[in-house]
């Protein structure tokens, strides 16, 4: 059989991992994901090593033909997209009796496919790109200082692989140039040189690269780019390129709305069944490389919000700018907290947001404090929707503790600290002010999330903490 786009929508929804939803999970929450595959033979599993603070590295095996390839995800601990992926992947090539029998035979008999999920176990623990040592893993390939990359490189030298997969996650704000469409799934062959020299071995990997975009451009149309493919000597996948593996870098962007990668996990699905298919018929031989050569690669002009023709004041005159903002994420536990900031001032006419906003004839507002301290019973949304109207950005509350350090309210609680609120518009300075009229204020930005204040507030997307 040929996996056509119906065909591949079908096989996700019958084997998404449903115990992986949400990305910020840990080593400890794969490993009985792990024992039920062990347990049921559907891939044969084994331990390669340990990491630095003594988690487990699995490698999993699937099928036994002649072409070998080898994928490896999240050598950067917060980079997780692609190993939700591997795992719907190991769900289906356990199924059977679903109509894609002979896909799996096909795959199994042409192709060994050797996984290793959560290559940097310690790093998923904080939620960081770093290893436990604070080294960049995938700046590792030369001097392999850390254990996890050496059993990377290990792996390399005993499998000798005919496909590499190197999968990662590239962060929100790249684009399609030109366009305001974020970059859903980046692709590359790495470069093996500074010239960036094409041989067979990279020739290949620009071919599957080919028939992934393809099959890729029928579930996110015109949101495929290349990552830059300036060459990395450190860098793993320039040198498993150069080590003899046709090596394939799948980026994991981002997807309007997709807050936990849901989307993204399913292009990274959908394009690995793909490529197998390809690899095992050889049928990527016929693509061309002007087709690879065709993809965009990315841009980086996307902001979290760009409000365009702010009036603002300085130094007694008034001028119009435009402001983008940023929404950081910062690690609080297994959880996380937003931390908005301005990110530019300026001409950004050249640039995007994810909210996009033209506030012509409006101007900035300072944000204040409110008064009064209450109690966290007090705070409802129909507070909250008057205290905004009314320029408050702020409430002191007595008994935070109740609400715990997380909050869904789009305004700042504060208990025993002080929050700073800048009475200009500031670089780098915490989004927090108002926009609107001398008469009315029309729009609130707390933490960088914009609340439209002539509609009723209805739901708190935002994620705030407790100053």
């Amino acid at each position: 059989m040929k996996l056509i786009k119906e065909d591949l929508i079908k096989a996700f929804s019958l084997y998404e991992e449903k115990a992986l939803m949400h990305r910020r999970f840990k080593h400890v929450d794969i490993l009985p994901l792990l024992e039920s595959i062990r347990t049921s033979g559907r891939l044969s599993i084994t331990e390669i090593g340990k990491s630095t603070e003594d988690r487990s590295i699995f490698r999993l095996t699937y099928g036994q033909g002649p072409v070998k390839i080898l994928l490896w995800s999240q050598m950067h601990g917060d980079e997780p997209t692609a190993t939700m992926a591997l795992f719907d992947l190991f769900n289906f090539f356990g199924g059977e009796d679903d109509g894609f029998d002979a896909y799996r035979n096909e795959i199994a008999s042409k192709l060994t496919l050797y996984f290793i999920p959560m290559l940097n176990p310690d790093g998923a623990e904080r939620f960081q790109r770093r290893t436990a040592m604070d080294v960049d893993m995938n700046r590792d390939a030369r001097a392999t200082a850390t254990v996890e990359g050496a059993l990377l490189k290990e792996q390399a030298i005993l499998l000798k692989p005919d496909f590499a997969f190197n999968l990662h996650n590239q962060n929100n704000y790249y684009n399609i140039p030109g366009t305001a469409t974020p970059v859903t799934i980046s692709l590359l062959a790495p470069a093996y040189d500074y010239a960036r020299s094409i041989n067979e071995t990279r020739a290949d990997a620009m071919r599957v690269i080919v028939g992934i975009n393809k099959i890729l451009q029928e579930f996110v149309p015109n949101a495929v780019a290349k990552y830059d493919d300036e060459h990395t000597p450190r860098g793993f996948g320039d040198n498993f390129q150069k080590w003899g593996a046709s090596t394939i870098l799948i980026e994991s962007g981002a997807y309007v709305g997709d807050t936990e990668k849901m989307m993204v996990r399913k292009c990274n699905f959908v394009a690995l069944l793909k490529a197998f298919e390809e690899i095992a018929r050889q049928s990527f031989v016929s693509y061309s490389l002007a087709d690879y050569e065709a993809i965009p690669f990315n841009d980086e002009k996307l902001h979290d919000v760009l409000l365009r023709n702010l009036t603002i004041e300085q130094n007694g005159k008034q001028v119009v700018v435009d402001v983008a903002i940023r929404q950081n994420e910062k690690t609080l536990g297994a959880n996380y907290y937003v931390e908005s900031i301005i990110e530019d001032i300026g001409d950004l006419q050249d640039f995007y947001g994810y909210q996009d906003l033209d506030v012509s004839g409006l101007k900035f507002i300072p944000a204040k404090k409110y008064g009064k301290s209450l109690v966290i019973d007090q705070i409802d949304r129909n507070l909250v929707q008057d205290l905004l109207r009314s320029g408050t950005a702020a409430v002191h509350v007595k008994d935070c503790e109740s609400l715990g350090k997380l909050h869904h309210f789009p305004i700042h609680i504060v208990s025993d600290v002080s929050l700073a609120l800048e009475s200009q518009l500031k670089l780098s300075s915490m989004a927090n002010f108002f926009v609107g009229t001398d008469e009315k204020i029309r729009y609130a930005v707390i933490n960088g999330y914009v609340v439209d204040l002539t509609a009723h507030i209805q739901d708190f997307s935002c994620k705030n903490v407790v100053y």
